[in-house]
């Protein structure tokens, strides 16, 4: 598995696209976007589901928490059944998402990858994509990485998303599953 790390608007959705393009075998992709999209309308605006707030902020509750981790688990399951798995997250909780992730592989081999990119042009990334809560981008660019530890990281503020995925691919040795 490849697990990319990073705030709003970073860059990381580019990077997974770039990194299906160039990696030589077939790799399913899968985010919090999609988990989120997945989430009953209820549950997005909720006190035990996800709430975005006014300034970007995001909270999650307890019944989020609970599909997350059969969401996490069923990912999991399916890297063990053979598939190359690359994840696009935000770790909202830091190092404590982080563990969330290496208690559900156990001792699956993976590759963290954090996505950095500055405040300012993640900012701009998110005003220009128009689905986002203005301030996310902002608030999320290091509060993300904060005790995430990795063996790679990227930073899109400057440079492209398929020079960043080539660098992830140069670290990712077959048989990865």
């Amino acid at each position: 598995m490849i697990i990319l790390n990073g705030g709003s608007s970073s860059g990381k959705s580019g990077i997974v696209r770039c990194l299906q393009a160039v990696l030589p075998d077939p790799w399913l992709a899968f985010g919090c976007d999609s988990f989120v999209d997945a989430l009953p309308a209820k549950m997005q605006a909720s006190d035990g589901g996800i709430v975005f707030a006014a300034d970007g902020g995001v909270s999650v509750g307890e019944d989020f928490r609970t599909l997350e981790a059969a969401w996490t688990e069923g990912v999991v399951a399916m890297a063990r059944a053979g598939a190359r798995i690359i994840i696009d997250d935000v770790f909202l909780g830091g190092a404590a998402s982080q563990q969330r992730w290496r208690t559900a592989l156990g001792e699956l081999p993976v590759l963290w990858v954090g996505v950095r990119c500055d405040s300012a042009t993640a900012a701009g990334r998110e005003v220009a994509r128009g689905d986002r809560t203005e301030g996310m981008a902002a608030s999320q660019a290091e509060t993300v990485h904060r005790g995430v530890s990795y063996d790679l990281e990227v930073d899109t503020t400057r440079t492209e998303s398929l020079v960043c995925a080539r660098a992830i691919a140069a670290r990712v040795s077959p048989p990865v599953r």
